[in-house]
Formats: C-alpha cells, structure tokens, sequence
C-alpha cells in the first residue's frame, strides 16, 4: 500500500508510523506531499470542490486484499503560494483487508513561508492481523500475531539551504499485542501492553523532478527518534532510520532508480517497532531485528502514455532477529512489474509486480511506485 506521500500518504499513517512492521513500505523514503489532483483528469477520484475522495485496492503478502478510502480538503491557495509550495491539506483514510486487518487515521499538512517551513501531524488507530516466523525454540513454523491501538505522530520541517531540510519529530502509541505462543526475547519487548513515547530529529535532502514518481534526482534522509520511560514510554529505547534514493533518466522513456536503507534499534525495543528488510516478495512481517540494511535496483520502461514495464532486484539482511539466535544470510528479492498511469499530469501508476525470494513469493498491487 504505497500510494505513499500523496494520498496515500494517508494509507501510510493509517497504518503507521505507530504499527511500523504492518505496512508493506512504512520507511517509505519520499517526503509528506500530498499533490493537488482537483484539477487533474483521473477517474480515480471522486470531487466536489475542494474534497477529493479516492479509493484505493491494494494487496501483499503482509495484509493480504482489502480497500483503503481515503479523503482530503486542499486549502485554496494564490497564484504566487501555488508556483511555491503544495497545498496545505486535513485528510483522512480507513482501510480493511480480507484478514480483517483495519486501520482509521486523520492527518494534518501545513506549508508556508514559500515552503520553507512543513508541518505533519496524524493521528488514528489500527487493529491488525499478521503472522510471525516462529523463533527456533518453537515447534510450528509461524505464529498468528495481532496489534491494535492508537497513535499520536507530528513533524515540524525548515529548510536549512537549498535542498536540504532539518525538523523535529514527535510519537506515542500505546499498543496491545496477542501472539499465538508463549515467546521470550532478550532483543524485544514481547509484552501485552507496549507505549511508545518518544522525540526526535531529522534530516533530509531532496532534489528530484516529482517525489510521487521521480525520473531525476536524489533523496536523502536520516531520522531519529529517542523514548523514553521518563515522557511515558515502557521501554527506553533509541531508533535510528537511514535511507537514500537516486533517480536517473537514461532514456527519454527509461528510468533507473536504486535505493539503500539502512536501520538499528538500540535498547528494549517493541517487536512492532523492530527493523525489517524494506523489499518486496516476502510479507513485512517476516525478517525482524535490531540492525537491518536492504538495496534495490528497478529499471522502469515507459512502453506508452499510460502503460509501462520494470524490472527489480535487491538484497537486504537482518541481525539480531527475532525468530533464530543468529544473523540471517543475505535475503534475495527480484521480481518484474506493470504499471497503469492513471494520473498523467501526476505521474500516479498502479503497480501490480510479482516477486521472488529465497523461500516465498509475492504478488504486490497498489498505487503509486515502491520507491
């Protein structure tokens, strides 16, 4: 469900950042702009002036089919604000999946000062149905897990110069988790009761053509987020993400994109907090530790205006995981890919890609591009 950072931005926060594993790409790596379609000729959507309402199928091995329906009011703007800065935005976004997985959200963007300065705030909650690899010690192979509970989110951004952009970020969550077997961690809090309670800062560089679906340019981000038991949480604990994004045009209808990311939790983590390897073929759920890096490579073919062909292929690796004592080997993902544009002046595609690891395979269907 990556219709990241437009509309579906709003799947993302339905889903996370407080239920960071549930979501087929929570470290999604592009930045909260959530475009202006009113004046776009999709289908997708259905408007009455400035409300949009778009529904979104999605499907992956993590949450399995369902639907996300998501809204938004886009603040009317001047002509000079429009050539400067997006559209500040109040969105809202429901979700449900056949494995009876839900999720409900509201979220805040703000821009202004020419864009100098963003704002993003959500807030929502999520009852989510997953399934765990079973640690070693454990006689079945995987285990039923389920999380629920509410989450607070906000981010205050400046730019610092240029492309460069540095703010403050702010979590809680106070989640509940069932899973199916008794299950000690030494890595992770495994409790029935988790809060989460943290502050932290980040920093980001972005100079590409369209953050939905960049043919040019580069992203860079790092983020931390420090909680502690002293401003509510249950553990003290530290998160640190790294992610980097490069986009190059080497055809006018061909477009290679990589990417690297890189994660560590240092402390008593919870497991829905946990690293995991950012790729595609295998559920999210599926490699879980302190310490992950993943990279991938995709071709993208434009074949038309509307239709298009990829192809990808990655590696990533998890340390310290939660279901065997020791590291895991490098996990393979490749895989190919079609595309729909259903928004030209948007670049927005839905994305159906089959998948392949080293033990599973995926079929992965949403809107907008994985990375």
């Amino acid at each position: 469900m990556r219709a990241s950072q437009h509309f579906s931005l709003l799947i993302s926060f339905a889903i996370t950042p407080a239920i960071a594993i549930a979501q087929e790409s929570v470290t999604d790596t592009r930045p909260s702009i959530a475009p202006d379609i009113r004046e776009d000729d999709t289908k997708l959507k259905l408007q009455r002036g400035d409300v949009v309402i778009v529904p979104i199928p999605i499907s992956n091995p993590t949450l399995g089919s369902g639907l996300v329906l998501g809204g938004a009011y886009f603040y009317s703007q001047t002509e000079e604000q429009k050539k400067t800065q997006p559209a500040s935005v109040t969105g809202a976004a429901g979700v449900y999946t056949d494995n009876n997985s839900r999720a409900f959200t509201l979220i805040q963007q703000n821009y202004w000062n020419q864009n100098k300065w963003r704002f993003t705030g959500a807030a929502g909650a999520a009852d989510l149905r997953l399934s765990l690899i079973a640690p070693e010690d454990v006689s079945t192979s995987s285990v039923d897990w389920r999380i629920r509970g509410e989450f607070v989110f906000a981010r205050l951004s400046r730019k610092i110069s240029g492309n460069w952009y540095g703010g403050g970020t702010l979590r809680f969550a106070d989640i509940a988790q069932d899973i199916e077997t008794t299950v000690q961690s030494n890595d992770f809090d495994t409790s029935p009761d988790v809060r989460a309670a943290g502050l932290g800062a980040t920093v980001e560089y972005d100079s590409r053509d369209m953050p939905l679906n960049s043919y040019s340019g580069r992203y860079f981000k790092v983020e931390t987020l420090f909680n502690d038991e002293a401003v509510g949480s249950s553990q003290t604990y530290q998160s640190y993400n790294l992610a980097y994004n490069s986009y190059h045009a080497v055809a006018d209808n061909l477009t290679v994109a990589w990417e690297f990311q890189g994660c560590q939790r240092v402390g008593g983590a919870p497991l829905w907090d946990a690293c995991r390897i950012n790729l595609r073929g295998f559920a999210a759920t599926d490699y879980l530790g302190k310490v992950s890096t993943s990279a991938q490579i995709e071709a993208r073919w434009r074949v038309s205006e509307r239709w298009g062909l990829v192809g990808f292929a990655g590696a990533g690796q998890v340390s310290r995981s939660f279901s065997e004592s020791e590291d895991r080997s490098l996990i393979p993902s490749y895989g190919v890919g079609l595309r729909f544009m259903v928004s030209k002046a948007k670049r927005v595609n839905m994305r159906l890609d089959f998948a392949r690891s080293q033990d599973s395979d995926a079929i992965h269907f949403s809107v907008g591009e994985a990375f």
